[in-house]
């Protein structure tokens, strides 16, 4: 069995989608979600779920890097999904965690990524920018922002009609389509 901890800033659709993915492998337990926001709505999902909630702040992820891997380890947490964790993971804790902590983001790297480039800021972006395709990039995670080895790319078409709204749409469907076959990847 693999353990694992979904960071998220947001509402917490992709968790719950994996909560409910998962809600009867024994393969995987998904052990705690970890928010950097105290109103963020991941934690009523996760509470739902019945999952152990943790906030951590900026200020502690970057200043108390150690005791944060130090109890993830304590929790033999062995993957880490960021799904709209809005906050850079500082490189101790990338190295700490090799290879094991992926991203979902919501365009096709990369094109629109980097700081400050998440949810509607991304399809905005892209909207604007007259693009006929995006998608979704799953990725490792490393030291800089979006720029981890890609695992999976998922593309879906832009027609003239579709706005930032409607594009979020497709790539949330795509999100909840295929996070769930590349964790798992993991479990074999």
């Amino acid at each position: 069995m693999i353990n694992v901890a979904v960071f998220a800033s947001g509402e917490g659709t992709n968790a719950e989608n994996l909560f409910n993915y998962f809600a009867n492998d024994t393969r995987i337990k998904f052990k705690l979600v970890v928010t950097n926001n105290p109103n963020a709505g991941v934690i009523a999902r996760a509470e739902r779920f019945k999952k152990n909630v943790h906030i951590v702040s900026k200020t502690a992820l970057n200043e108390y890097t150690s005791q944060l891997i130090e109890f993830l380890k304590v929790e033999k947490i062995d993957l880490i999904v960021l799904a709209g964790f809005l906050l850079k993971i500082p490189e101790d804790f990338v190295k700490a965690f090799p290879n094991k902590i992926i991203n979902i983001h919501p365009s096709l790297l990369p094109k629109y990524g980097g700081k400050g480039m998440y949810g509607h800021y991304v399809h905005e972006a892209v909207i604007n920018a007259r693009e006929k395709e995006s998608g979704i990039t799953i990725h490792y995670v490393n030291e800089a922002y979006d720029e981890g080895k890609i695992i999976l790319q998922v593309k879906c078409e832009i027609i003239d009609t579709d706005t930032p709204e409607t594009l979020s749409k497709k790539i949330r469907n795509l999100e909840f389509e295929n996070l769930p076959k590349v964790i798992e990847k993991f479990l074999s």
